[in-house]
């Protein structure tokens, strides 16, 4: 998988897809510091993931971002999206391989090198890490340090994500460190200061 350093963002997605939704992911998308983006809904139905992830997927395309989708392997082969996200609760990579073929198959290693290296061996095409920082947007069972970064990136050439509480004021840290993607949501959705556009200038 191709890493572009300017394209460091992983975003994803906010809990609730409100109308002004669509408008604000344009804008945020079209500043090209994007590379992927991952619909995350938890209690939504089948239905209506399918109408919101098509709109999503135009928008992703005009913008050359990859549109992954979290948890639902079905949904994505349905969409023929770029992929998806899985979590140690969901369907095994293996599994889902069969379902997605060549597509991007990302998976959660919390801060386990245990888990890195299975979900290597499976070929999963990146790796997740956190929480490295506090975060709102999901409660944090697990701790990630920058030690654990670097361990992970003498071992395997697979692309590292690192997720949680991920901010202006410290994600320089994670990519000094050997992250290869920052994936960030509640900084971007939820700032209370700044409209999605302007959170993500800040990130240079």
């Amino acid at each position: 998988m191709r890493i572009n350093k300017k394209k460091f963002i992983y975003l994803i997605s906010p809990k609730k897809i409100r109308r002004s939704f669509y408008k604000d992911l344009t804008e945020v998308l079209k500043l090209k510091k994007v590379s992927f983006f991952q619909l995350r809904l938890k209690n939504t139905s089948f239905k209506k993931k399918i109408v919101i992830a098509k709109k999503i997927k135009k928008i992703c395309k005009k913008y050359d971002t990859k549109f992954l989708i979290n948890d639902d392997v079905l949904l994505a082969k349905k969409l023929n999206t770029d992929g998806c996200h899985l979590g140690q609760k969901d369907m095994k990579i293996l599994e889902a391989r069969k379902i997605i073929k060549k597509k991007i198959i990302g998976i959660t290693c919390h801060n386990s090198i245990k888990l890195a290296k299975l979900a290597t061996k499976n070929k999963a095409d990146y790796l997740a890490f956190g929480a490295f920082y506090a975060s709102k947007t999901k409660k944090t069972k697990f701790k990630a340090n920058f030690k654990l970064l670097k361990s992970i990136s003498n071992i395997t050439k697979t692309p590292i994500v690192a997720i949680g509480g991920i901010n202006s004021n410290n994600y320089k840290k994670l990519l000094l460190n050997k992250a290869n993607f920052l994936a960030i949501s509640g900084y971007i959705w939820n700032n209370k200061k700044l409209k999605p556009k302007e959170a993500l200038k800040k990130l240079k």
